[in-house]
């Protein structure tokens, strides 16, 4: 069998596609990869779906042995794998693939051609680790079969695209619009920078700064979307990540725009955060530069 053999996890290391969508009004969340330009990314070099089911490292890598040649690449944080982001990669069989921590962002994938062959529950091989949809973080010992999401050759990025990749640093500049709930603020989010709290996880990102002065009793509880901020009665600004609960009832003044969320993802804690407040526009603008990216990367 072509498999990847687990011997060191690391740390909340996740088997991960781009998540499962429809299922909010059950209560369940899309999950997926917290950096999923990284994710995507990855499985276009190796010659995958885009939607293929990758490795992903949180803070410290791990080492994987393979049981037959293939093509992989890393992307995402560098790990200190002594190998190059945002390339594809000639793996030979036994060669073991070793991990150390990240050295920029927070998380660091592993793309293989093919993708990991494992099962999907509700459309997605996602494992959501809050409910346990999915499945759980890696241990040693686990095997992870290879799957059939090739769909057409590898190939190898221009250095004009490599030179654009995304690189996260301890400073991150977090593109917002406006919230639902913007009109009962005064701006006070802008204002200042903000901390990455080590109480983060996957459902949200908690934020540690100057108090934001939240009005209480005037709203009751509404679906939530990927990236809203909310700001709860403390005033201590929450994202709402990529494991979030589907509805919330605290105000949110602004919602990150989606060509940041690999931003999100790549937040470590007590990095600091600022807010830039942008129009619908610019958005869609910012979005559509990256999908350029993304695709002049193959």
């Amino acid at each position: 069998m072509n498999a990847i053999r687990v011997l060191s996890p690391g740390f909340q290391t996740t088997v991960q596609d781009l998540g499962r969508f429809g299922y909010a009004h059950f209560g369940v969340s899309a999950s997926g990869a917290a950096d999923a330009l990284a994710l995507r990314a990855g499985n276009l070099l190796v010659g995958n779906a885009e939607n293929a089911t990758g490795i992903e490292m949180t803070l410290v890598g791990g080492a994987f042995e393979f049981e037959a040649d293939t093509v992989a690449a890393l992307t995402g944080s560098d790990l200190g794998a002594g190998l190059p982001l945002w390339t594809p990669l000639e793996i030979r069989a036994g060669q073991t693939v070793r991990c150390a921590a990240t050295r920029s962002g927070a998380r660091g994938y592993l793309c293989v051609r093919g993708g990991i062959g494992v099962p999907k529950i509700m459309g997605s091989a996602s494992a959501h680790l809050l409910t346990g949809v999915g499945g759980r973080a890696l241990r040693a010992g686990d095997v992870l079969p290879i799957g059939e999401a090739a769909i057409r050759r590898p190939r190898r990025p221009g250095p004009g695209a490599l030179a654009r990749a995304p690189q996260s640093t301890r400073q991150t500049v977090v593109r917002v619009t406006a919230g639902p709930q913007e009109e009962w603020f005064a701006g006070e989010i802008y204002a200042a920078a903000y901390a990455m709290s080590e109480e983060s996880d996957r459902m949200g990102l908690r934020l540690r700064g100057p108090a934001i002065p939240s009005p209480a009793g005037r709203m009751i509880t509404e679906g939530v979307p990927l990236g809203a901020i909310q700001v709860p009665p403390d005033g201590q600004p929450i994202i709402l990540f990529v494991e979030h609960q589907t509805t919330g009832g605290y105000p949110k003044p602004a919602n990150a725009i989606a060509a940041d969320f690999w931003r999100l993802g790549q937040l470590r804690p007590r990095d600091e955060v600022r807010f830039e407040r942008v129009e619908i526009e610019q958005a869609l603008e910012l979005l559509r530069e990256q999908e350029r990216w993304l695709y002049d990367l193959v």
